[in-house]
């Protein structure tokens, strides 16, 4: 807890987090606020009725969590007062350049803009309001820009940026644990308090102790069976798919990425897009589905253990993508709208960067009864890692419910056949 604060917020993740006067101050700008009308994982309340918190509630918890971490003895010796104070409120603004219905909307940055969240988080936190209440606070909006998307690069500080970004970090942390409590999908306990408190920093880097070996398999673990069946569920990424194109028919007349200053693009929430794609006449129609919960269909599913030329191909190239839409449209007799590929690696998926399976090696080391700190290889220490790391791709194929039955015959026709278990969808 910080020395003096302002007063507390109850969540109901952490309990009780702990503001300072300063925080209060970023936490009541206009960018902050928005946050509220963004939803975490929109989509997914078609799956799971929970499923309707914000960025805002998330970004109080990353928060909370890069406190935690800072308080850490091994880790709060190495930063000043001043790091311990910017850090947190770096990590408070990290998602304030995500757009409406989140993940959904990064599309449309990329294939317009070749910008993602992080790029419009560091320029909303440089350009907005929330500039000159850092610069008042005694900070430098830049840093704090860069910072909150793990990119300020401090001299001998690498920790810092890790904190808020890498392959265990605090946004991580909270988001698994956020997510699976409002969704009701608590597959495996995390303890991310028991990680926090074994972090330490060896050569400027944040490294976890083995002795916490147990909580950070349960954590990788976690990560996994949370994409499975929170971020890439069947339904959850029909209603995403839908409102992703839904928002791509209807941006040259809404203009959604038009925007040019940072107040322009802050006016873009859940609500007002939500009530803009409804009075379009090109979302209309998509949208009028989603209120009556009429969803794409999943034709086709498969999961892909081995390497091979074809899925990575579908994975990492649009223009091939597109190729096998065609194929499979042309073979089903159907138009090729009718048809969607989805793979872990488009943009709409939250972070898709990472293939989901190939995890890093995390830094790790033992103590020795000296205090003295080796290095270690985690593959080493974990058979669950090295299992965790291999090779994962799930591949599927939407389509709407009159033409399903076709759709799937093309596609087993040009892909392979759907095994018996990946047949069904709700």
């Amino acid at each position: 807890m910080p020395k003096a604060y302002w007063g507390e917020i109850k969540d109901p993740v952490h309990g009780y987090v702990y503001i300072t006067h300063a925080e209060k101050d970023i936490i009541d700008t206009y960018p902050m606020q928005r946050l509220r009308r963004i939803r975490q994982l929109a989509g997914s309340e078609y799956v799971y009725p929970g499923a309707n918190h914000t960025r805002f509630e998330h970004c109080l918890g990353v928060m909370f969590l890069a406190g935690n971490t800072l308080d850490n003895p091994h880790i709060s010796q190495q930063v000043t007062e001043e790091e311990i104070d910017m850090t947190r409120i770096s990590a408070l603004l990290h998602d304030c350049g995500h757009g409406p219905f989140s993940h959904v909307f990064e599309h449309l940055l990329l294939k317009n803009l070749q910008k993602t969240h992080e790029d419009i988080t560091s320029w909303i936190v440089e350009k907005s309001e929330v500039a000159d209440k850092l610069s008042k606070i005694g900070y430098n909006p830049s840093e704090v820009g860069k910072l909150a998307v793990g990119k300020a690069r401090r001299t001998g500080k690498a920790f810092l940026d890790q904190i808020i970004s890498s392959a265990v970090d605090v946004d991580k942390m909270d988001f698994i644990l956020r997510d699976t409590y409002h969704t009701g999908a608590e597959y495996g306990f995390i303890d991310v308090y028991r990680l926090i408190h074994t972090l330490d920093i060896l050569d400027e880097n944040l490294a976890v102790e083995l002795g916490a070996l147990s909580a950070l398999e349960a954590f990788m673990i976690a990560r996994i069976e949370s994409f499975k069946s929170i971020y890439f569920h069947r339904v959850g990424r029909a209603a995403q798919i839908m409102l992703a194109s839904a928002m791509d028919k209807a941006n040259n007349e809404l203009g959604l990425t038009s925007f040019k200053t940072p107040e322009e693009y802050l006016q873009l929430d859940d609500y007002t897009v939500w009530s803009a794609l409804k009075k379009c006449k090109t979302s209309q129609p998509i949208i009028e589905k989603l209120e009556c919960r009429k969803m794409l269909k999943c034709a086709y599913e498969r999961t892909f253990y081995e390497k091979d030329d074809m899925v990575a191909n579908l994975f990492s190239r649009e223009t091939y993508r597109t190729q096998i839409r065609s194929e499979i449209a042309k073979e089903a007799v159907v138009d090729i709208e009718k048809v969607i590929i989805d793979v872990p690696t488009v943009p709409s998926v939250p972070y898709h960067h990472a293939v989901m399976m190939e995890s890093p090696e995390i830094p790790v080391f033992t103590r020795n009864t000296k205090g003295k700190r080796d290095l270690q290889k985690l593959s080493d220490s974990s058979k669950i890692f090295e299992i965790l790391k291999g090779f994962m791709n799930i591949i599927r194929v939407y389509t709407d419910e009159q033409n399903r039955e076709t759709v799937e015959k093309a596609t087993s026709k040009i892909l392979g056949n759907t095994p018996y278990e990946a047949k069904s969808s709700f």
